[in-house]
């Protein structure tokens, strides 16, 4: 009788972006750019640009969607982006599957992980919106560590829970995600239906881009093990 495969582990650990891979927020985001600076009578960014930044911390984001406005006023559009996300925070929601899809990788014993570019008091306040507080094994923001593209957050999410980069799997919307990826050794999936489009997203490294969770939850079903 032929020998039995067995299957093995690729990744033990899968590390999510946020906004635009877990949460439907993109719209919203760049909605919010753009009346900060209504509100103080800047040019606004089009869509294209300012969803082109999500991703980055805020300070990145901000100087990056407006680069045509004196670095004094940046405190003030930030306090104005700020208080328009935060009327509509309460009103994001994940994408469809995405819950499910997380529960499934918990339980069948993956590490989970976020890097985001949100804050941490905007992060906790999210996953304590979605309920989602005990998902995570561990989770980094930008303003506790670098802002992506630096691999800083996976580095650290590496020490901290003691798995190796080639044991990490990045999942994210952005090529700020997949660039942050790939400088830190670490393997990356993107998806295309989050902040940067299919012709943006192929200018960064990644394993595979995937349609809608459907897809994502099919290839992680695929690929997260080998048949030895």
């Amino acid at each position: 009788m032929p020998e039995e495969q067995k299957s093995e582990r690729r990744y033990d650990l899968i590390v999510w972006d946020w906004d635009g891979t877990i949460m439907d927020s993109t719209p919203t985001i760049v909605n919010c750019i753009q009346q900060a600076c209504r509100d103080l009578g800047f040019k606004e960014p089009d869509d294209t640009l300012a969803s082109s930044v999500i991703g980055l911390g805020i300070q990145d984001s901000l100087r990056r969607a407006v680069p045509w406005i004196e670095p004094a006023h940046f405190p003030k559009l930030t306090e104005r982006f700020r208080y328009h996300y935060l009327a509509k925070d309460h009103e994001l929601d994940l994408f469809p599957g995405i819950r499910e899809l997380l529960h499934s990788l918990r339980e069948d014993g993956y590490l989970l992980g976020v890097a985001t570019g949100k804050s941490r008091v905007g992060l906790d306040r999210s996953l304590k919106h979605h309920q989602l507080e005990q998902m995570f094994h561990e989770t980094r923001t930008a303003d506790e560590s670098f802002s992506k593209p630096h691999p800083g957050m996976l580095l650290e999410l590496s020490d901290v829970m003691q798995v190796p980069m080639r044991r990490m799997l990045m999942i994210g919307d952005t090529t700020h995600d997949l660039d942050m990826a790939a400088n830190a050794g670490v393997d990356a999936v993107a998806v295309t239906y989050g902040a940067h489009p299919p012709s943006t997203l192929k200018e960064a490294p990644s394993l595979i881009h995937v349609d809608d969770v459907v897809q994502l939850s099919r290839w992680l079903s695929d690929n997260l093990t080998v048949q030895n």
